[in-house]
């Protein structure tokens, strides 16, 4: 088994394709017949989508999506240069690496 694809949905976007974009995404606008344009970016076979939460629909706030960087330290830099985030914990050395 191996993971293909991570939908988030959110009222905001274009505000979170352009953050994941600091990260290195390089979305494509997308629809599916009828269905709602979003944003896709596919890397190493696995497809993430940005999707607009629909009316009445929750939004994936707290769920948790990790990405692999070059350098942790620079990722954090860009994205919080860039105002669209702000550091909640500073990247420590883990067991499972730099986050």
């Amino acid at each position: 088994m191996r993971p293909n694809l991570v939908v988030i949905r959110s009222e905001h976007i274009e505000s979170l394709a352009e953050f994941y974009s600091l990260l290195g995404c390089e979305f494509e606008k997308h629809r599916h017949g009828k269905g709602p344009e979003h944003y896709a970016y596919v890397a190493n076979g696995v497809v993430f989508e940005i999707y607009p939460r629909a009316e009445g629909e929750r939004s994936t706030v707290g769920v948790r999506i990790g990405f692999e960087v070059d350098s942790v330290d620079e990722a954090v830099k860009k994205v919080v240069d860039s105002g669209k985030g702000k550091v909640i914990s500073e990247p420590k050395d883990s067991t499972w690496g730099r986050r």
